[in-house]
């Protein structure tokens, strides 16, 4: 099988490893750099577990995306957005409003909440159920999901207020 050897910069840190043409990204983040935060679900795109950000922005599935196409892109998993230790405030409002079950859903369901903030930082409820869509949740009827989007966004506008007067270093 062909191989191509590439460089991804995911959380931060580069790797270059050889891949076959097909490998999805999903693949290299798991199997080739043993990155496993990022599930796994149906395959096809369907279910959003496997979401990633790309530059920062822009949510994919990562079981649709060729690795070898993610060459020179910026890759943020989940694991990705804990910094020093501390939780991003999209994931401490997931833990503090039990927005997570059986916790399967919740990498993909944080990294598309990241990528509707970073494009509307401050979302409706209409927003944020289309922002959400095709992310997949059998336990938690998605309320809490819901309210943790809109508690992260509180959080993040507020920090951003506070840095925008000074007080962040």
């Amino acid at each position: 099988m062909k191989t191509r050897s590439i460089t991804l910069c995911v959380n931060g840190r580069d790797y270059t490893f050889e891949v076959p043409h097909n490998r999805t990204l999903l693949q290299a983040l798991r199997d080739d750099l043993k990155l496993t935060d990022t599930k796994y679900g149906c395959g096809s795109g369907e279910c959003g577990g496997c979401t990633v950000l790309i530059n920062g922005k822009d949510n994919i599935n990562s079981c649709l995306t060729l690795a070898a196409e993610m060459e020179g892109k910026h890759i943020t998993t989940v694991g990705g957005l804990t910094k020093n230790g501390q939780l991003h405030p999209i994931q401490q409002a997931f833990v503090e409003l039990g927005a997570i079950q059986c916790g399967f859903c919740t990498p993909g369901m944080v990294m598309k909440t990241a990528s509707l903030l970073a494009h509307n930082p401050n979302p409706s409820e209409d927003d944020i159920r289309r922002g959400l869509e095709g992310n997949i949740c059998r336990c938690t009827g998605y309320e809490n999901i819901i309210r943790a989007v809109q508690k992260a966004s509180q959080m993040i506008n507020a920090s951003a207020t506070q840095c925008a007067g000074g007080a962040c270093s």
